[in-house]
């Protein structure tokens, strides 16, 4: 029985060549993406920024309502293309998105590293990667073998697509999927396919291709007992974050507690964060998150 953690954890990202968290507070936050500054809303960065002034080649000025919206405004010129970015042996592409976002999510990098620990040493490993975006996650798992990924964005996976061949890594074992991730995964739950390890990063609301609808607290139940059933005894992790969302790290933590009550291993629970730059760098939480270790 996967035995429940007494306390939650801080998986804590820290800044790399191609990015950094510079400074934080008053509700933004001031990041490098390579050679580009940016600032973004951060509701959590409540405490008073350490810089004097930001010079940031754009900022994301967010809508008036809380569901989303905004656009960005930019001071100094940048590629409408993109630009390249790295981390570890994986290269993508940035770029100032609708959403706000800038195609991948540096809180994730300790996340990536604790993956492919948990899956080193175990041949042929097989990994899942639901709700993947553009597929820095799923290339940094290709080293340990097959990879799986699924997102319901087109746009998303030829991005993905286009990140493995930057990388050189476009004759690596990644299946790259179109698709509705719950559809997806009840789908091979009826053939019976098992895997080492499972990432899911589902949206608080999405839509599938096939214009079905996805609510995270609608959802997120019946999709983690269907990738229970995808995992064994010999698996190795289930990992899901959670952002934008008024819930607990304890509340996913009992979920999956729940659906992994047969299995060995343990259940761990806790928060997402990035470090500001510097020896004293605050750390700003992002997400929340549970996963299941089988190490």
């Amino acid at each position: 029985m996967a035995d429940l953690a007494a306390d939650p954890l801080v998986m804590a990202g820290v800044g790399w060549a191609d990015y950094g968290l510079v400074d934080s507070g008053y509700g933004r936050k001031l990041e490098r993406y390579g050679d580009y500054r940016f600032i973004r809303p951060e509701p959590q960065a409540m405490w008073a920024p350490r810089l004097a002034e930001w010079d940031a080649h754009g900022e994301f000025v967010p809508g008036s309502d809380e569901d989303g919206g905004g656009r960005w405004q930019f001071a100094q010129q940048v590629p409408e293309e993109g630009w390249p970015l790295g981390w570890e042996e994986v290269r993508f592409t940035a770029q100032c998105t609708p959403f706000r976002h800038l195609g991948f999510f540096p809180d994730m990098a300790p996340v990536w590293s604790w993956m492919r620990s948990m899956l080193a040493g175990k041949p042929d490993a097989s990994a899942l990667n639901l709700f993947g975006y553009t597929g820095v996650g799923s290339l940094a798992l290709s080293e340990c073998g097959q990879v799986t990924h699924v997102d319901a964005s087109k746009k998303s996976v030829a991005q993905a697509r286009e990140n493995a061949a930057l990388s050189g890594m476009d004759n690596r074992p990644v299946r790259w999927l179109i698709d509705d991730c719950a559809k997806f995964v009840a789908r091979e739950v009826r053939r019976e396919n098992r895997y080492d390890g499972i990432i899911l990063d589902p949206p608080k609301f999405g839509r599938g291709p096939k214009n079905e609808t996805w609510r995270l607290e609608e959802g997120l139940p019946g999709l983690i007992g269907d990738c229970r059933q995808l995992l064994d005894s010999e698996s190795r992790f289930l990992f899901l974050t959670v952002y934008a969302v008024r819930m607990s790290s304890l509340a996913l933590a009992g979920l999956l507690a729940e659906a992994f009550a047969d299995l060995p291993g343990r259940i761990e629970y806790g928060e997402l964060a990035v470090r500001e730059d510097g020896p004293d760098g605050r750390l700003l939480p992002t997400a929340i998150f549970a996963r299941w270790a089988n190490d």
